[in-house]
C-alpha cells in the first residue's frame, strides 16, 4: 500500500530529498530557521546555517540575492510565504531572473525555485492575501507549475529544483489539508505534462490546482445523469501541454475552464484562446470560463464567495455548452 502524506508534507519532503541529494542546494526566505511553516520543519536542524538562510523582510532584496547566488554556482529555493509577497520583488523576479539566461547568452544557468505558498483565496484573507499571481509570472516567461494533488506536488517540486532555468511552484491554500498516496523514491517528473484526472467524452473541463478537486467531484456527480466530464489538469502552465489539451477538446467538441484568477488577461483567456485557435472546427458549443471577478478580493466572507469560481458556477457552464446555450451571467462569469 502507498503511503499517504498532506500536500504541504509532501513539499517538505521533496526539500529534504533535493538537499540531501544535492549541496548546491540552499533555502533561504522569512522565519525559515523559526518552522513558523511547517514545510519547513526540520530544514535547520538538518541542514544548518550554511544551508537553510533565514532573511530580512525584503522581498526584492533576498529575490536579488537568490539571482546572484545562482549565477555564482547554487541552486537556489526561495520560498514566499504569502503569494502576493512576489510583488515587491516584482522587479527582481520579471526584469532579472527572467531576463538574464537569456542576456547572458546561455554562458550560466539561473536554478532558481520559488515555492510560493498560500496562493488563492478563501476565508477572509482579504485583499492582501489572497491573490492568485500565476498570470503575471507566465506573462513574463517564467515556468510555472500549481500541482492539485500530494503526489505531483512532491514530483513537480523536485523538477522544479532540477531545472536549471527560474521556475515558480504555486501551492494553493485550499490544499493544503488533503492528503493522498506519495512514492517515497524521489522521483521528479517532467514540466510540461498535462493529467486527466477523469476521462470522459462530452465535455472538457480545464481546471488549476485546488480547483481540480471540485471539477472531479462534479465530474462524478454528473455522470449519475449519463453526463461524461473530462477534466485535463495541466499541472505545469509554463511550459504548456498543449498536444494533450488538444486531444482532450477534439475528442469532446465542448471545452470549459475553471480558474482562480481574474478574467481579464487571465490563464483561462489564454486557454481559450489557444483552444480556438487548435482546435475551432471540433467545437460544437462556445467555449466558457468560469474565473475570479475583475476586483479586489473583499474581507467579508460571504461577499467574497460571490467573486470567486465555485462548483455551482462550474455546473451552470458545464450544463450550458452542453445545451448550447449562454450561461446566466452572475458574480464571477459577470
Amino acid at each position: 500500500m502507498s503511503r499517504v502524506l498532506s500536500y504541504v508534507g509532501a513539499l517538505r519532503e521533496a526539500l529534504f530529498q533535493s538537499m540531501e541529494a544535492d549541496l548546491a542546494v540552499l533555502m533561504l526566505g522569512e522565519n525559515i530557521r523559526g518552522e513558523v511553516r511547517p514545510e519547513t520543519k526540520g530544514l535547520h536542524a538538518r541542514f544548518g546555517d550554511a544551508r537553510v538562510l533565514d532573511m530580512p523582510i525584503s522581498e526584492a532584496a533576498f529575490t536579488g540575492f537568490a539571482t546572484g547566488a545562482a549565477l555564482a554556482g547554487g541552486r537556489i529555493i526561495v520560498e514566499f510565504q504569502v503569494s502576493s509577497l512576489i510583488y515587491p520583488a516584482f522587479d527582481q523576479l520579471v526584469n532579472q531572473a527572467a531576463k538574464l539566461p537569456l542576456m547572458l547568452g546561455g554562458q550560466r544557468f539561473l536554478p532558481v525555485t520559488y515555492l510560493i505558498m498560500g496562493a488563492g483565496a478563501g476565508g477572509g484573507r482579504a485583499g492582501q492575501h489572497s491573490d492568485n499571481p500565476y498570470p503575471y509570472l507566465l506573462h513574463a516567461g517564467i515556468k510555472t507549475v500549481c500541482p492539485s494533488t500530494p503526489a505531483d506536488a512532491k514530483a513537480l517540486m523536485l523538477a522544479a529544483i532540477a531545472e536549471n532555468d527560474p521556475v515558480a511552484v504555486f501551492a494553493p491554500v485550499g490544499l493544503y489539508g488533503t492528503s493522498g498516496p506519495v512514492p517515497e523514491a524521489a522521483e521528479p517528473t517532467v514540466l510540461g505534462q498535462a493529467k486527466l484526472r477523469h476521462v470522459g467524452s462530452d465535455v472538457t473541463v480545464v481546471a488549476v490546482g485546488h480547483l481540480v478537486v471540485q471539477a472531479v467531484a462534479l465530474a462524478g456527480k454528473l455522470a449519475d445523469e449519463g453526463l461524461s466530464v473530462e477534466v485535463w489538469d495541466p499541472c505545469s502552465l509554463l511550459p504548456l501541454d498543449k498536444a494533450s489539451l488538444q486531444a482532450s477538446v477534439n475528442k469532446t467538441g465542448r471545452l470549459v475552464i475553471y480558474d482562480d484568477t481574474n478574467r481579464t488577461c487571465g490563464f483561462a483567456a489564454e486557454i481559450a484562446g489557444l483552444v480556438a485557435e487548435r482546435c475551432f472546427f471540433s467545437l460544437k458549443a462556445p467555449i466558457k470560463r468560469v474565473t475570479r471577478a475583475d476586483v479586489t478580493i473583499p474581507y467579508g466572507v460571504e461577499i467574497e464567495q460571490e467573486l470567486l469560481p465555485t462548483p455551482e458556477r462550474l455546473e451552470t457552464a458545464v450544463r450550458a455548452v452542453m445545451a448550447g446555450s449562454q450561461p446566466h451571467k452572475s458574480g464571477a462569469n459577470a
